[in-house]
């Protein structure tokens, strides 16, 4: 209810954690749009989603989790799917800061996922969704010059969609599932993409992407398998 949401807001010196969520995340999303506008789209990918094993190296120190050997090995089978799915990384002049704003933004999001691990365990989920969403626009307001009206159905689908609904389930989960299990799953992400553009763009994959969306699947299998 309204009332036991308001009741777990946190107080003025508890804040500050949910704030520091928010800039993380606004950091993350920034940096990653700003690798696909200087660097290719595989860059872009490939750089972001050195994540999962900046993850696997983080959660021992700032969770105390141990980061066993089918992580590490789905982390890796989970890379060369992705790597293969993308046609590998490339290098031209004029990509170096796309690929370095690739590479910040997987430090940020494997940051992000920390937090929210740390964070999850005192918020709620839905209240911390809320004040990372509310720092975000805060930030961003002040470089708003004017509102796409025609972009408005999709600005109110990624808001209730993207903004709203995936964060909170991605907080609640991570309430139980462990950072470098998480981190694992988040390669299924470009496989989902690839789904959607058959389903709603008729985009039909190519031999790599088919080989490198099965070893990300595959890798997916073989996180599920080890919580057994």
């Amino acid at each position: 209810s309204r009332k036991t949401y308001r009741k777990e807001f946190p107080g003025l010196k508890l804040l500050q954690y949910p704030l520091i969520l928010g800039a993380a995340s606004l950091i993350n999303t920034f940096t990653y749009y700003l690798a696909f506008k200087h660097t290719t789209i595989a860059n872009a990918v490939l750089t972001h989603y050195t994540a999962p094993v900046i993850v696997a190296f983080l959660a021992p120190l700032f969770l105390k989790e141990r980061v066993t050997r089918p992580i590490i090995i789905s982390i890796a089978i989970a890379s060369a799917g992705l790597w293969i799915m993308l046609n590998g990384f490339s290098f031209n002049e004029g990509d170096a800061l796309g690929i370095t704003a690739g590479l910040v933004s997987g430090f940020a999001y494997a940051v992000v996922v920390i937090l929210i691990r740390i964070y999850t365990q005192s918020f709620n989920p839905v209240v911390l969704a809320f004040f990372s969403n509310a720092v975000i626009a805060i930030l961003l307001a002040p470089f708003v010059r004017e509102f796409p009206v025609n972009a408005l159905w999709s600005f109110l689908v990624m808001g209730i969609v993207h903004s709203t609904i995936a964060p909170i389930l991605y907080f609640k989960g991570l309430r139980y599932v462990s950072a470098g299990r998480t981190a694992v799953f988040g390669y299924i992400e470009p496989v989902i993409a690839i789904i959607f553009g058959i389903i709603f763009l008729s985009e039909l994959p190519g031999k790599g992407s088919i080989i490198g969306g099965l070893l990300i699947i595959f890798s997916g299998y073989l996180t599920l398998r080890e919580g057994k």
